[in-house]
C-alpha cells in the first residue's frame, strides 16, 4: 500500500524599495569651465546677431538707394527724350527753310531713338532694383523719398574710425569670445586627467514574508576617489586637439580684425571719393548747361551744326547721371562706414521698430533645472 505524500504550499512575496544619490564633489573644475565656455558662446552669438542686424540694415539701405537712384535716372532719361523731341522738331523746321541738310535731321532722329532705348534700359534697371528691395525687405516699394544725410553719425576722421572699429565691431568681439570659449574647452578636457571625488548615499528597505525578519533596512554612505591612470592616450589627444582649435580661433580673430580694418579704410575712402565726385559733377553740370546754351545760340546763326547741339546735350545728360550715381555712392559708402565701426544698428539710427533683447531669453533659461518647453511656449 502506498501512502500519499503531503503537499506543502509556501506563499512568498518579497518586495522592497531603495534610493541612491550620487553627488560629485570635485571633477577637476570641468563643469565650471563648461559653464564659462557656454557663456562665452552665448556672448559670441549675441555679437553675431548684432553683426547680422548690421548686414540686414546695410543691404536694406543699399537697395533703397538703388531704387532712388534708378527713379532719378529714369526721370533724367525721360526728360532727355522730351528735349531731343524738341530738337528734332526744330531741325525739321530748319530743314524745310533750307537752313540745315537732311543729315542734320537724321542725326536728331537717331539721337531721339537712342534716348528711347536708354529709357527702356532705365526702366528695366528700376524693376530689377525694386525686385531686389522686395527680396530683402519683403514689401514692394513705390517711389522713395529722398534719403536723409547721416553725416552726423559718422566718425570725424579715419584714425578715429579705425580705432572704433577695432574696439567695438561685433565681428571682432564675436571672434574673441570664440577664443575664450576655445581656451576654456582646453581646461574642460584637461579636467579628465585630474582626480575625481564624489559621494554616494544609498537607502534600501525590503519586506519578505518568508523570512524570520519581516523587514530589513540598510543604508550606506560611501566616499569615492577616482584617479585616471591610463586611457589609451584619448584624454591627451583631446587636449592637444583643443589647443589646436584655440590657435585656429586666435588666427580667425586676427583675420576678423584685418577684414574690419580694411572695410573701414575702404568705406572712408569711398565716402571721400564720392564727395569729391559730387562737387565735380555739380560743376560739370553748370559748365555743360552753359555750353549747351551757347551752342544752341550759335546753331541758330549757322555757326554750329545739329550734331554739336546733340553732343552738348549728351554731355549735360552724362553729367546729371554722374551726379545721381555719385550721390547714391556717397550714401551707400556712409552706411558702409557706419557698419564698419559697428554703429549701424536700429538704436543708433533711431528706427521706430520693435527691439529684440537677448537678455530676456537668457535670463529665462539660465538657471532652469527642468522643463522641455522654450520660453515662447514651444
Amino acid at each position: 500500500m502506498t501512502i500519499p505524500k503531503a503537499k506543502t504550499t509556501t506563499n512568498s512575496s518579497p518586495r522592497g524599495f531603495g534610493v541612491t544619490a550620487d553627488q560629485t564633489i570635485f571633477d577637476g573644475f570641468r563643469r565650471q569651465n563648461q559653464l564659462r565656455s557656454a557663456e562665452s558662446n552665448v556672448l559670441g552669438a549675441r555679437e553675431q546677431l548684432l553683426n547680422s542686424e548690421q548686414n540686414v540694415l546695410f543691404d536694406t539701405a543699399q537697395a533703397y538707394m538703388d531704387v532712388l537712384r534708378d527713379y532719378a535716372i529714369l526721370d533724367v532719361r525721360r526728360n532727355n527724350v522730351d528735349v531731343l523731341r524738341e530738337e528734332l522738331k526744330a531741325a525739321r523746321e530748319r530743314f524745310q527753310v533750307g537752313e540745315v541738310t537732311r543729315t542734320d535731321t537724321a542725326q536728331a532722329e537717331a539721337a531721339l531713338e537712342g534716348s528711347h532705348t536708354n529709357v527702356s534700359q532705365a526702366e528695366a534697371q528700376l524693376n530689377t532694383s525694386r525686385a531686389t528691395y522686395r527680396q530683402i525687405v519683403g514689401e514692394d516699394i513705390a517711389r522713395p523719398r529722398p534719403a536723409r544725410s547721416i553725416d552726423r553719425l559718422l566718425p570725424r576722421g579715419l584714425n578715429e574710425a579705425i580705432n572704433l572699429s577695432q574696439a567695438q565691431h561685433p565681428a571682432i568681439l564675436a571672434a574673441f569670445h570664440g577664443v575664450d570659449a576655445a581656451n576654456l574647452q582646453i581646461r574642460v578636457y584637461e579636467s579628465q586627467l585630474y582626480p575625481q571625488i564624489g559621494v554616494e548615499a544609498a537607502f534600501q528597505r525590503r519586506y519578505d514574508d518568508s523570512s524570520s525578519v519581516n523587514r530589513v533596512t540598510a543604508g550606506s554612505l560611501v566616499g569615492r576617489l577616482t584617479i585616471p591612470i591610463y586611457a589609451g592616450g584619448s584624454y591627451s589627444s583631446q587636449v592637444r586637439q583643443a589647443k589646436e582649435v584655440a590657435g585656429q580661433r586666435r588666427l580667425e580673430a586676427d583675420v576678423a580684425r584685418d577684414q574690419v580694418r580694411q572695410a573701414t579704410v575702404s568705406a572712408w575712402g569711398q565716402v571721400q571719393a564720392a564727395t569729391a565726385q559730387i562737387s565735380s559733377a555739380q560743376a560739370q553740370i553748370q559748365a555743360s548747361q552753359t555750353a549747351l546754351n551757347g551752342v544752341r545760340e550759335e546753331a541758330k546763326v549757322g555757326q554750329r551744326t545739329t550734331l554739336d547741339v546733340l553732343n552738348a546735350q549728351q554731355d549735360l545728360l552724362n553729367a546729371r547721371v554722374t551726379l545721381i550715381q555719385a550721390q547714391r555712392d556717397r550714401m551707400v559708402a556712409s552706411y558702409a562706414l557706419l557698419s564698419a565701426v559697428g554703429w549701424l544698428t536700429a538704436d543708433r539710427l533711431g528706427l521706430r521698430v520693435a527691439r529684440y533683447d537677448p537678455n530676456v531669453h537668457y535670463d529665462q533659461v539660465r538657471d532652469k533645472w527642468y522643463g522641455l518647453r522654450t520660453p515662447d511656449g514651444r
